[in-house]
């Protein structure tokens, strides 16, 4: 069942206005969303012009929409309290798209059974079954996964669940809000007739001997780079600094106005600490330079590891271009080398840092409830200094971010107000497309936002985006010290069983992707870009803030 009117009659480029009572949090949340939505499908969000027809996200009563086109003049899209988490919105995305809820198919009786009895009176109505007159199955078989499915509580009067699945393995799949789900991406190309997605560029995770298209070369490298479907440390060997071997990918050319590009990947280094792992950009500006440009994007080496590491490098192509990975051999013997896979290449902006932490799910359920494992200290793009934080709590753990002191304290405007810190967890399935990662995102606010203390958040709050030199407080970890704030963030961020559900445990370690939205301020702060659809700086807020200022008076 495509869940949808049979005559959608929408474009694919949808106008969105935010209304002037949008909460911060939430259009950074909803922009990172339409983010989503050009990774995984052609469907992609411009600021409304002079379009009749066009979304209006809006802070109202709960989350809510419409499903399909329902009036001119702006179609309200409710992001209310506690509505600002990105699989959330995308549920609401997905319904002005044109989606139904998944219990709602008129097939569902054959794969869950309404406990109509435990149903709050007056929200009968929600679990309704939607006639095959309005819509059809497009061949697609029923989702669990879908992030337009209710979960088992949902509408619960408070005596049980209102759904129960007909396969109890996904009793506690059902209603997860982490993003959409893989189908309900399929789905949603299927019902705009998508033939590719407008950010993704490549993926590669060496399945099949044609290497994704890849050509090698070396320069007196033995083997060079071959195909393994496990990492093997061979024999030691003695070779002569500065061979390489070199894998290249096939010409691509980017398609957005921003000019800004992602690579990943995960690499296994098990050679020498001398030996480099460097990742190059080839340019072709034109045809005057049919060899194209080179530039060095990136370069991995140090003491090997006995895990592979995620890794990721922007990239700022504007012309056709290729990817070169190249391994260089340092000095003194190697009993390896470097292994890559699972590479993507995205046309959307790289996380700022990546922490990944070792043996995680031993590491929770063994430690003391309350420890706190905290990241290394990261920067800003504008130089601000911070932590993230995890607390463990044996099933469960939280996660948090808080500001600590930095190099640049000196030169930076304080408080740090009107900024927005995203902390994903990743899912480490091989393909981009394909995760559904956990994620929040906190906006620095100069206050707390109404409700906010009885919540999943919480705020140990005086001044958390003060200086920290003037406020925060000294603390010692090791050898090191350095003052810190009160640290903000959610209690209970992931339990256990949700952490084995996807594949956010690769090898027994987990990755968190964190970003710090905000203009770079700093000459000593390098490698960061904007996208002009996605930055999140209090001027394109000012901007849309202005809009919706308009369109309200103009109702």
């Amino acid at each position: 069942m495509d869940r949808s009117p049979k005559v959608l009659n929408l474009p694919s480029l949808l106008p969105y206005v935010f209304y002037m009572n949008s909460a911060l949090n939430a259009k950074g949340i909803i922009l990172q969303a339409f983010e989503q939505f050009r990774l995984k499908s052609c469907v992609n969000f411009k600021p409304r012009g002079s379009e009749y027809h066009f979304i209006s996200a809006q802070k109202n009563r709960g989350c809510s929409s419409h499903v399909g086109r329902s009036s001119k003049y702006g179609q309200p899209l409710s992001i209310g309290n506690y509505c600002d988490h990105i699989g959330i919105v995308e549920h609401e995305f997905l319904h002005a798209l044109g989606i139904w809820h998944e219990q709602s198919r008129y097939d569902r009786d054959e794969y869950v059974t309404i406990v109509w009895k435990n149903i709050r009176r007056g929200h009968e109505r929600n679990f309704v079954k939607v006639s095959p007159h309005y819509s059809t199955t497009l061949g697609f078989p029923y989702d669990y996964s879908s992030v337009l499915h209710y979960s088992e509580t949902s509408f619960s009067k408070g005596e049980g669940p209102t759904i129960i699945t007909k396969q109890p393995e996904y009793q506690k799949i059902i209603g997860q809000r982490l993003e959409m789900s893989p189908q309900d991406a399929l789905m949603l190309n299927k019902l705009y007739g998508c033939k590719k997605s407008i950010s993704f560029m490549e993926h590669c995770n060496f399945d099949n001997q044609r290497l994704c298209g890849m050509s090698r070369c070396t320069k007196s490298f033995v083997g060079g780079w071959k195909r393994r479907k496990t990492v093997i440390g061979g024999t030691a060997h003695t070779l002569p600094t500065g061979d390489t071997a070199r894998l290249e990918s096939r010409e691509m050319t980017p398609s957005r106005k921003c000019s800004v590009q992602c690579l990943q990947f995960y690499y296994y280094h098990s050679g020498n600490e001398s030996d480099q792992l460097n990742v190059w950009m080839r340019v072709y500006r034109d045809e005057r330079n049919p060899n194209g440009t080179l530039h060095h994007m990136g370069q991995i080496t140090g003491s090997p590891g006995s895990h592979w590491m995620p890794y990721h490098v922007p990239l700022n192509a504007t012309k056709t271009f290729q990817v070169e990975f190249e391994v260089r051999k340092g000095a003194g013997q190697s009993t390896g080398g470097f292994s890559i896979d699972d590479i993507n290449l995205s046309e959307t902006e790289c996380p700022h840092h990546t922490w990944q932490i070792k043996d995680f799910e031993n590491l929770l359920t063994t430690s003391d409830i309350n420890t706190v494992v905290y990241s290394p200290r990261y920067y800003s793009p504008e130089g601000y200094a911070y932590q993230i934080a995890i607390y463990l709590r044996e099933m469960l753990f939280g996660v948090y971010v808080r500001l600590v002191s930095g190099k640049y304290d000196d030169q930076l405007q304080w408080p740090y107000h009107h900024r927005q810190v995203t902390i994903q967890l990743l899912d480490q399935n091989p393909h981009t497309q394909q995760r559904m990662s956990k994620q929040i995102s906190i906006t620095t606010e100069p206050s707390l936002q109404d409700g906010k203390r009885n919540l999943n958040i919480q705020y140990e709050y005086y001044d958390s985006w003060n200086n920290p030199r003037k406020v925060g407080m000294l603390e010692n970890r090791g050898d090191k010290s350095f003052y810190v704030n009160p640290a903000v963030g959610y209690l209970k961020f992931l339990t256990l069983t949700q952490l084995k559900h996807r594949e956010f445990l690769k090898g027994g370690n987990i990755c968190f992707l964190i970003t710090m939205q905000g203009e770079p301020s700093n000459p000593d702060i390098h490698n960061y870009i904007f996208c002009s659809v996605f930055s999140y700086t209090p001027l394109i807020m000012l901007i849309i803030f202005i809009i919706s200022r308009y369109l309200q008076s103009a109702f």
